[in-house]
C-alpha cells in the first residue's frame, strides 16, 4: 500500500460531482491501515497552464476512460485539512457533471487506477448515508449538498 501524504503546497484541484438519482459517485479515502476514513469525488490536480474544465476533462479520461459535460457553474472550496497528522491545503473547484459513458451509471462498483499506481474504489453513495465514520471531503461539501 502507498504511504500518501499532501505536499506542503497550496493545490489546485478539481472534482466533479457526478449523479446517479440521489447518489453521489465517490472515491474511498483510506487511512494508514486501508480503512475507509472518508469519501470524495473523482477529480485531481490541475496542471500549470491548464483550465479547471481541461483538468476535470483529463482527470476522468485518466481514472474512468470517459469524458464530461459540465452541467451546473462552478462551486469553489478552501480545504485546510489534516491527513495522518500532516497538514494540506487545497482550493478545490466543483462542478457537477454528466458521464459521457453511460454504462458506469449501472456500475454499482467503478474500479481504477492512479497514475502512480494506486487501486481505488469509487461507488454510488447518498451524501447523507456514509459509512460509519466516513467524512465527505473536501470539507465544506457536505454542507453545500445538504443546503441544495
Amino acid at each position: 500500500m502507498t504511504t500518501w501524504r499532501p505536499p506542503q503546497a497550496i493545490r489546485v484541484k478539481v472534482i466533479g460531482l457526478a449523479w446517479r438519482g440521489d447518489a453521489l459517485l465517490a472515491v474511498d479515502v483510506l487511512d494508514d491501515q486501508g480503512r475507509i476514513k472518508g469519501l470524495r469525488p473523482p477529480g485531481g490536480s490541475v496542471a500549470f497552464g491548464e483550465t479547471r474544465e481541461q483538468a476535470l476533462e483529463r482527470e476522468f479520461q485518466e481514472e474512468l476512460g470517459c469524458g464530461v459535460t459540465i452541467v451546473a457553474p462552478w462551486t469553489v472550496f478552501e480545504n485546510i485539512y489534516r491527513h495522518e497528522g500532516a497538514l494540506g491545503h487545497e482550493i478545490v473547484f466543483a462542478a457537477d457533471i454528466r458521464l459521457h459513458d453511460a454504462a458506469l451509471y449501472d456500475r454499482d462498483v467503478i474500479r481504477f487506477c492512479e497514475d502512480d499506481g494506486t487501486a481505488c474504489t469509487a461507488r454510488w453513495r447518498r451524501p447523507d448515508a456514509l459509512p460509519d465514520g466516513a467524512a465527505l471531503f473536501p470539507d465544506g461539501l457536505a454542507a453545500a449538498l445538504a443546503a441544495r
